[in-house]
């Protein structure tokens, strides 16, 4: 199992002894993560290996049973997944979380949208503000998507995506979650998403992805974690390792 050397840089997360329990099963045993800047790092393992779970605590969707949680070195703890977007985990599951009949712009500040005020009495909504601002925030991301008040259902599923990556980008993510962020996505498309998160890469954002399909586990990994019933099994660089390595060691054969 790789050991993260000491580079003298902070993990922006640190997940300490992290275990889960529903009744009598551990789906999370002790596991322990560290994400560091700019780094992207795939959760791999089979179905109810644990991945889901682990997210899930992360990003506040649960609360550990034992174990803690460390942004940026300080311990935190969250009761809900709006308390984990509000101190900087964004996570964006494979339904994207968007309202399909509202424009992009109202996507990426829905819940969180400027106003200013008529004639000095009555707030209203910045609608012109809010399409600068995403235009902005899709140019630092090298995302072009025609006409932003169209509905996000009239876009494609890459398109979905960006809209999704930008409202977390936009909002200062310190760590960006993404699952399965090429599920039912075509070729060009998964080009797209795995070309997002390389640029997320290079703003120093670090990303975790889970996902099944171990091509996209190549293409933007620098580090695997792979569990297995609720273990962490393998922490390897995805420079060293192939796919029946990783495959050997979702399965146990390791």
């Amino acid at each position: 199992m790789m050991e993260k050397q000491d580079t003298g840089v902070q993990p922006v997360l640190r997940a300490v002894n992290l275990t889960k329990r529903f009744g009598g099963l551990v789906a999370v045993n002790d596991v322990s993560l560290d994400i560091y800047p700019g780094e992207v790092v795939a959760l791999a393992g089979d179905n109810g290996a644990g991945k889901s779970t682990l997210i899930k605590m992360i990003s506040g969707v649960y609360r550990p049973d034992a174990g803690h949680i460390y942004l940026e070195g300080r311990e935190i703890t969250m009761a809900s997944p709006l308390e984990a977007r509000n101190l900087g985990i964004e996570t964006i599951y494979q339904d994207l979380a968007l309202c399909e009949n509202l424009d992009a712009t109202v996507n990426i500040f829905l819940g969180r949208e400027p106003t200013k005020r008529l004639f000095g009495l009555f707030k209203q909504v910045d609608r012109n503000l809010m399409l600068a601002e995403s235009n902005k925030v899709l140019d630092r991301l090298d995302i072009h998507i025609p006409n932003l008040r169209r509905p996000i259902r009239q876009m494609s599923g890459g398109q979905r995506q960006a809209v999704a990556i930008a409202r977390a980008v936009y909002w200062n993510a310190k760590l960006v979650i993404m699952d399965e962020p090429t599920a039912a996505l075509g070729v060009p498309e998964q080009r797209k998403v795995h070309e997002l998160i390389h640029t997320l890469k290079r703003q120093n954002v670090p990303v975790i992805i889970i996902s099944h399909n171990l091509q996209d586990i190549f293409a933007v990994a620098d580090r695997i974690v792979v569990m297995r019933r609720g273990y962490k099994v393998g922490d390897v660089l995805a420079s060293e390792v192939t796919d029946d390595d990783l495959v050997a060691m979702m399965v146990g054969s390791a």
